[in-house]
């Protein structure tokens, strides 16, 4: 009897693993990577040395998070992002730099990115990395927002699209635009609102296709754009950076 409690707890308190792929055109770098998180707990993962490698493991077996070495392609591997979250869009893309550079962040985000991770920081700092994008937040120290919003004032570095020429969003699709600026995941907004998830799927891709966008940090930095947040009062966005933001 006890033994059968032991066990029915163990599985209360079970937490399945993590189903990762980590690219890098390094291979050494790629398999040791790779091993380090399958030896740990909480990650199961393959390593991928060349893009096909990597699309074949995610035609193959169902990931739920892509390391993707800035390495791994040409442009700081962006036309490989935006092919894994055009064919893989349940898959969450952590980009993996050498040195997290303003031009190369903002690339990033823009292909489809939801994290951006120094090489430099502690292997500690990773699993926190996967494990905060895997629960749909958006990885990125103040530093790398900043980027973001810098690209904001500077229109020619941002690709705007069928923007201009953009269909007017309804009441309902500007207030998920506004709550997914303001950090907000899928199961937060529908809690929010009293709409199912996948009403809120719905939503959100109608409001894509509207305003030209492909991705929530697009969406975010539209609807900032658009003083949907009211960015001139820093207290009225601070709870949101909490959300959107998942280290300082």
């Amino acid at each position: 009897m006890r033994l059968f409690f032991r066990t029915l707890a163990s599985l209360e308190n079970f937490e399945p693993r993590i189903k990762v792929v980590v690219a890098d055109a390094v291979a050494m770098s790629c398999r040791l990577l790779a091993d380090a998180l399958q030896r740990s707990k909480h990650f199961q993962a393959v390593a991928a040395v060349t893009p096909n490698e990597l699309i074949q493991s995610l035609v193959e077996s169902r990931f739920q998070v892509a390391l993707i070495s800035s390495m791994a392609d040409d442009n700081a591997g962006s036309g490989l992002l935006r092919q894994v979250r055009e064919f893989h869009p349940d898959v969450k893309i952590i980009v993996l730099f050498d040195a997290l550079e303003r031009h190369s962040v903002v690339e990033a985000f823009r292909a489809g990115a939801h994290g951006v991770f120094c090489r430099a920081d502690s292997f500690q700092s990773l699993c926190k990395c996967i494990h905060c994008v895997h629960q749909g937040q958006i990885w990125a120290s103040s530093t790398e927002l900043q980027f973001l919003v810098d690209a904001l004032v500077e229109p020619v570095a941002m690709e705007t699209r069928s923007l201009v020429g953009s269909r007017p969003l309804s009441k309902r699709e500007e207030e998920i635009a506004r709550l997914v600026a303001e950090g907000l995941s899928n199961r937060q907004i529908s809690q929010r609102l009293s709409l199912s998830e996948h009403t809120v799927k719905n939503y959100l891709f109608r409001v894509f296709e509207k305003i030209g966008v492909s991705t929530r940090v697009e969406l975010a930095l539209y609807a900032l754009n658009r003083r949907q947040v009211r960015r001139a009062h820093p207290q009225a966005i601070k709870p949101a950076m909490h959300n959107f933001i998942a280290r300082s």
